[in-house]
């Protein structure tokens, strides 16, 4: 019976913790007409621009958004160029140009599938160890 109750116990605790993660509805903008706002997903994706053969050059960079990115998400998203380092496989600290991809979408299966594949064709096409996905919960007012 004591290990029933202490079961009990457990369970409504989890229970109690769990509920305190349920996301709380973000104030309207003031200015904004009501109903213009939506809760999206933002997904920041930071691709290294060098590769084992050298530099990946602007004109490669813009033909695997437009063969690879831009297919998947083409209802829009935002490019900007960023200087990036981490640690690398070897231990030494590395630094080198970087693009970064947002991309707002639906919080659906299928967006974060479309996200897999392009880190998947980038880190396959380019041989690099890694791209940074940063994945947020954003309101997004139009």
């Amino acid at each position: 019976m004591r290990d029933r109750s202490l079961l009990l116990a457990g369970v409504l605790a989890c229970l109690g913790a769990l509920a305190g993660c349920a996301s709380t509805p973000l104030a309207p903008i003031p200015g904004l007409p009501a109903g213009t706002c939506d809760q999206r997903r933002v997904d920041r994706l930071l691709f290294g621009m060098n590769t084992p053969d050298g530099a990946i050059d602007e004109v490669e960079w813009q033909r695997f958004l437009a063969e690879v990115v831009t297919p998947r998400f083409p209802d829009g998203l935002t490019v900007y160029n960023a200087r990036g380092q981490w640690r690398g496989e070897s231990g030494r600290i590395e630094r080198e140009d970087s693009r970064a991809v947002e991309i707002v979408h639906g919080d659906e299966v299928s967006g974060r599938a479309r996200i897999a594949e392009i880190v998947a064709e980038y880190k396959r096409r380019y041989r690099q160890e890694a791209v940074l996905v940063i994945s947020s919960s954003a309101q997004v007012c139009l």
